[in-house]
């Protein structure tokens, strides 16, 4: 059996393992301690936001926004049908109702043009949407000019939801650093990992304020256990900051490492018949969480993204389809959709390749070559 090769498994830094003593020494192993404050910090100062809270996931941290932001029931919040399903979920959660809108084929982002039509359509009907979630699908900026244009002229918040894309740049700034309350993922998949974990950031101190509060079951001040309003159990541990912080101090090599991936497959799979790459947009510069490609069958003598995929499989190497949009998916069944069927046509023809920052170029050979073999 060849050796195993995942989409996008955690790379060590090497100093995890320093901050996890450092963790274990001072016995800070509850959800409390220094590594927190300094893994925070960090992140504030990396993406350039003035504040940050360290938190379990990046569900959570998107939880906590929409709720900070007074979402609850009978609220309209826009969010892409183009992305994981973690994006729409905590708009339920609240009891608010979800509406999706289509892509653009170009960045596969959120669409400006059908985003302003869905809020023009709810505006007519009275019912403004209390917030607007961005995404940046496999760590491509969206086109933030365009939507942040469309959030102010209709003064509907802007929640950026950088999960994917830590590292990622738009006209030279962080991603994360563009909403009224952005979010991030430290998954075990993701660019830089706490294992599992997530941040919410906004420059609004009061927001990170009351995330923080809300993280930690809400508890008011007082020497005894009071609470005036439903919290919720969502801090990240002193230990997993530990991680993060190790974690952190590499991104911009990690980040390095996963464009040269990209840049690889582009190279070696540009010039197959009926192969194309999400493109990077004017003023953008994407982390490439994940190089990803699409497959027309018209065009590439039969070839498609699932003969690639089993290919791979065979061979002991992982790959992925793109995200369903969630307008297919039956839990959002009669959910309001926005759009064409682009999200549909890249859910149809996309793959997602292996896109682990530890990738050898003898592993990248490897992939391309057998992509190569399965081409007519």
């Amino acid at each position: 059996m060849m050796k195993k090769i995942w989409v996008s498994p955690p790379h060590q830094s090497g100093n995890e393992l320093k901050y996890i003593q450092e963790a274990l020494d001072s016995n800070y192993l509850a959800p409390a301690g220094p590594h927190i404050e300094a893994f925070e910090q960090s992140l504030s100062e990396y993406v350039c936001v003035g504040h940050a809270a360290a938190l379990s996931s990046g569900t959570a941290a998107l939880h906590l926004a929409l709720k900070i932001l007074d979402v609850g029931p009978g609220d309209i919040v826009i969010c892409p049908t183009f992305t994981f399903t973690a994006s729409a979920n905590p708009i339920v959660y609240l009891g608010a109702t979800p509406v999706f809108v289509d892509s653009e084929m170009s960045s596969w982002n959120m669409c400006a043009d059908v985003l302003e039509s869905a809020v023009k359509h709810y505006i007519h009907r009275g019912k403004k949407p209390k917030a607007i979630i961005g995404v940046h699908i496999y760590g491509m900026p969206v086109r933030l000019d365009e939507i942040l244009s469309i959030s102010h002229k209709y003064e509907i918040p802007f929640v950026e939801d950088a999960a994917e894309a830590l590292g990622s740049m738009y006209k030279g700034r962080k991603v994360g650093s563009f909403g009224t309350m952005s979010i991030l993922s430290f998954n075990g998949n993701k660019i830089i990992t706490t294992s599992g974990g997530g941040a919410i950031l906004s420059d609004n101190e009061s927001f990170i304020s009351k995330a923080k509060f809300l993280s930690t079951q809400a508890k008011d001040e007082a020497p005894h256990y009071q609470h005036s309003e439903i919290g919720y159990n969502y801090r990240l541990s002193n230990v997993s900051a530990g991680i993060g912080r190790a974690q952190l101090e590499v991104i911009e090599e990690r980040v390095k490492q996963r464009r040269s991936n990209f840049q690889f497959y582009q190279r070696e799979l540009k010039n197959l018949p009926g192969i194309s790459f999400q493109n990077e947009a004017k003023h953008s510069c994407s982390n490439r969480w994940l190089s990803c490609i699409l497959i027309d069958p018209l065009v590439s003598n039969g070839l498609t993204r699932e003969s690639i995929r089993l290919a791979l499989l065979k061979e002991n190497i992982e790959s992925r389809p793109l995200w369903k949009p969630l307008h297919l998916q039956r839990v959002f069944k009669g959910v309001s959709y926005f759009g064409g069927n682009i999200s549909e046509r890249l859910f149809e023809l996309g793959l997602c390749l292996p896109s682990g920052s530890d990738l050898s170029d003898e592993d990248l050979s490897r992939i391309t070559l057998l992509i190569k073999l399965k081409c007519p």
